[in-house]
């Protein structure tokens, strides 16, 4: 975008129940003589807080927000603003890290899958499988599983034309991801279900495999 478009790249980062702006991330000239590559990965950081905002990372790894511009309450739903807004903090839902006054968002907390004992995120083996040349769209999930809790599942569309199994798809995680990042299942579909933002309906994938159950975790 900035080397062919002559365009700046702003990152934002916010939540309807914060009106909406938490932190923003725009270049800042002490990067300009960064090569390209060091300058994207500043710049694919949710950013630093806004204006009157306060940003912390509690000790799950949750981002929790105060600002005057926080939802005093959800309407007529007094259970969730309770657990939404605890201490005067916002508790976002989002999992991430604050490094150098910077905010990095790693996935959806309830998309964070935890297998055998060991928190994965959704986000990381999407990327993962984005770079294999045969898939157009991915979802990442965590699935009921007896041994380790819950399994990785990955549901693909392929690519027009593009063929890949199971075994190819999982083989190219392991060479790029730690062993218990990989998917241990990989269903193939011919499309995703999205919001008319574009956002992924995890929760719509998730709800048959958890059927039945008192909570979708395991």
């Amino acid at each position: 975008m900035e080397s062919e478009l002559g365009w700046e790249f702003m990152q934002i980062y916010g939540l309807t129940e914060t009106s909406p702006l938490i932190t923003v991330n725009r270049s800042r000239a002490e990067w300009d003589e960064l090569p390209p590559g060091e300058r994207a990965e500043k710049l694919v950081r949710a950013g630093a807080p806004a204006l009157g905002t306060r940003v912390r990372v509690d000790e799950e790894g949750e981002v929790l927000v105060r600002s005057s511009t926080v939802l005093d309450s959800y309407w007529e739903r007094p259970d969730e603003t309770a657990a939404a807004l605890r201490d005067d903090w916002f508790h976002t839902g989002d999992g991430g890290t604050l490094r150098d006054g910077y905010l990095t968002i790693s996935d959806r907390k309830k998309d964070v899958i935890i297998t055998g004992g060991e928190n994965v995120s959704s986000i990381e083996v999407e990327d993962v499988l984005y770079d294999h040349p045969a898939v157009a769209e991915v979802a990442v999930i965590g699935i009921p599983d007896e041994k380790w809790g819950e399994t990785i599942l990955a549901l693909v569309v392929l690519k027009p034309g593009r063929t890949a199994d199971q075994a190819t798809l999982i083989a190219h995680c392991k060479a790029r991801a730690a062993g218990y990042k990989a998917p241990t299942r990989v269903e193939f579909r011919d499309t995703l279900p999205r919001t008319s933002t574009g956002k992924l309906q995890k929760f719509v994938l998730r709800e048959p495999y958890w059927a039945g159950r008192e909570h979708a975790v395991n």
